[in-house]
Protein backbone atom coordinates (compact mmCIF):
# COMPACT_ATOMS: atom_id res chain seq x y z
CA UNK A 1 0.00 0.00 0.00
CA UNK A 2 1.28 3.09 -0.79
CA UNK A 3 2.00 5.98 2.07
CA UNK A 4 0.93 10.41 2.16
CA UNK A 5 4.32 11.51 3.61
CA UNK A 6 4.23 14.69 5.36
CA UNK A 7 7.70 16.29 5.55
CA UNK A 8 8.09 19.46 7.07
CA UNK A 9 11.39 21.81 6.45
CA UNK A 10 13.20 23.87 8.57
CA UNK A 11 11.66 26.05 11.99
CA UNK A 12 8.11 23.92 11.61
CA UNK A 13 9.52 21.97 14.86
CA UNK A 14 8.57 25.59 16.34
CA UNK A 15 4.97 25.83 15.26
CA UNK A 16 2.91 26.88 18.27
CA UNK A 17 5.86 29.24 19.67
CA UNK A 18 7.38 30.96 16.39
CA UNK A 19 5.47 33.78 15.37
CA UNK A 20 1.88 32.77 15.61
CA UNK A 21 0.31 36.00 13.71
CA UNK A 22 1.85 33.90 10.77
CA UNK A 23 1.91 30.42 11.37
CA UNK A 24 -0.89 30.18 14.17
CA UNK A 25 -0.62 28.63 17.65
CA UNK A 26 -0.94 24.62 16.65
CA UNK A 27 2.31 22.54 17.30
CA UNK A 28 3.93 20.13 14.78
CA UNK A 29 2.61 17.72 16.68
CA UNK A 30 -0.78 18.79 16.98
CA UNK A 31 -0.40 19.41 12.68
CA UNK A 32 0.88 15.53 12.63
CA UNK A 33 -1.66 14.07 14.73
CA UNK A 34 -4.43 15.28 12.53
CA UNK A 35 -2.90 14.21 9.13
CA UNK A 36 -2.67 10.61 10.38
CA UNK A 37 -6.20 10.43 12.08
CA UNK A 38 -7.04 11.62 8.21
CA UNK A 39 -5.21 8.96 6.81
CA UNK A 40 -6.25 5.90 9.59
CA UNK A 41 -9.87 6.98 8.90
CA UNK A 42 -9.47 6.76 4.67
CA UNK A 43 -7.52 3.49 5.42
CA UNK A 44 -4.40 4.21 3.95
CA UNK A 45 -0.74 4.54 5.97
CA UNK A 46 0.79 8.16 6.54
CA UNK A 47 4.23 9.56 7.88
CA UNK A 48 5.00 13.35 9.28
CA UNK A 49 8.71 13.95 9.32
CA UNK A 50 10.49 17.64 9.94
CA UNK A 51 13.72 18.36 9.33
CA UNK A 52 16.27 21.42 9.62
CA UNK A 53 19.09 20.09 7.40
CA UNK A 54 18.34 20.09 3.26
CA UNK A 55 19.97 17.38 2.89
CA UNK A 56 18.05 15.40 4.97
CA UNK A 57 14.45 16.24 3.17
CA UNK A 58 16.73 15.41 -0.10
CA UNK A 59 17.64 12.02 1.05
CA UNK A 60 13.60 11.47 1.52
CA UNK A 61 12.39 12.91 -1.20
CA UNK A 62 14.86 10.54 -2.94
CA UNK A 63 13.64 7.32 -0.94
CA UNK A 64 9.71 8.22 -2.01
CA UNK A 65 8.37 5.48 -5.09
CA UNK A 66 5.98 6.63 -7.21
CA UNK A 67 3.60 5.31 -5.70
CA UNK A 68 3.51 7.37 -2.71
CA UNK A 69 2.45 11.10 -2.51
CA UNK A 70 4.12 14.18 -0.77
CA UNK A 71 2.47 17.07 0.98
CA UNK A 72 5.62 19.11 1.85
CA UNK A 73 5.72 22.51 3.36
CA UNK A 74 9.37 23.53 2.58
CA UNK A 75 9.85 26.70 4.74
CA UNK A 76 12.41 28.82 3.40
CA UNK A 77 13.65 26.46 1.32
CA UNK A 78 10.36 27.29 -0.66
CA UNK A 79 12.37 30.22 -1.90
CA UNK A 80 15.77 29.07 -2.19
CA UNK A 81 16.04 25.04 -2.71
CA UNK A 82 16.89 24.15 -6.34
CA UNK A 83 18.12 21.12 -4.77
CA UNK A 84 14.63 20.05 -3.31
CA UNK A 85 12.75 20.97 -6.31
CA UNK A 86 15.38 18.96 -8.79
CA UNK A 87 14.82 16.21 -6.45
CA UNK A 88 11.02 16.62 -6.58
CA UNK A 89 11.48 16.37 -10.15
CA UNK A 90 13.35 13.35 -10.44
CA UNK A 91 10.98 11.32 -8.33
CA UNK A 92 8.00 11.71 -10.08
CA UNK A 93 6.26 11.70 -6.83
CA UNK A 94 2.97 13.73 -6.98
CA UNK A 95 3.15 16.64 -4.41
CA UNK A 96 1.15 19.31 -2.92
CA UNK A 97 2.98 22.37 -1.32
CA UNK A 98 1.95 23.75 1.60
CA UNK A 99 2.13 26.58 3.59
CA UNK A 100 0.85 27.76 6.50
CA UNK A 101 1.05 31.81 6.00
CA UNK A 102 0.18 33.02 2.60
CA UNK A 103 3.45 33.39 1.26
CA UNK A 104 1.97 35.86 -1.80
CA UNK A 105 0.68 38.44 0.84
CA UNK A 106 3.91 38.43 2.59
CA UNK A 107 7.46 40.22 1.87
CA UNK A 108 8.19 40.10 -1.65
CA UNK A 109 10.94 37.35 -0.97
CA UNK A 110 8.00 35.19 0.13
CA UNK A 111 6.14 34.56 -3.06
CA UNK A 112 7.95 32.85 -5.00
CA UNK A 113 8.10 29.75 -5.14
CA UNK A 114 11.04 27.29 -7.01
CA UNK A 115 9.40 24.33 -5.62
CA UNK A 116 5.50 24.95 -7.11
CA UNK A 117 6.30 24.35 -10.64
CA UNK A 118 7.14 20.28 -10.15
CA UNK A 119 4.17 19.78 -7.60
CA UNK A 120 0.23 18.99 -8.47
CA UNK A 121 -0.72 22.34 -6.44
CA UNK A 122 -0.19 24.68 -3.77
CA UNK A 123 -1.90 25.56 -0.55
CA UNK A 124 -1.33 28.98 0.77
CA UNK A 125 -2.54 31.19 3.53
CA UNK A 126 -4.68 28.45 5.26
CA UNK A 127 -3.01 27.57 8.41
CA UNK A 128 -3.27 24.47 9.67
CA UNK A 129 -6.70 23.80 7.70
CA UNK A 130 -4.04 23.27 4.31
CA UNK A 131 -2.19 20.35 5.78
CA UNK A 132 -5.83 18.73 6.14
CA UNK A 133 -6.66 19.81 2.71
CA UNK A 134 -3.64 18.69 1.31
CA UNK A 135 -4.54 15.46 2.88
CA UNK A 136 -7.63 15.25 1.85
CA UNK A 137 -6.84 15.67 -1.54
CA UNK A 138 -3.95 13.05 -1.40
CA UNK A 139 -6.78 10.54 -0.60
CA UNK A 140 -9.05 11.23 -3.06
CA UNK A 141 -6.16 10.91 -5.42
CA UNK A 142 -4.50 8.09 -4.15
CA UNK A 143 -7.95 6.09 -4.59
CA UNK A 144 -8.51 7.34 -8.20
CA UNK A 145 -5.04 6.09 -8.84
CA UNK A 146 -6.26 2.74 -7.49
CA UNK A 147 -9.59 2.72 -9.52
CA UNK A 148 -7.13 3.11 -13.12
Amino acid sequence: MATIWVFHGPNLNLLGVREPQHYGSRTLAEINQEMLEIAKSAGLNAECRQTNHEGDLIDWIQALTPADFLILNPGAWTHTSYAIRDAISAVKVPVVEVHLSNIHAREAFRSSSLIAPVCLGQISGLGADGYALAMRYAIDYQIRREKE
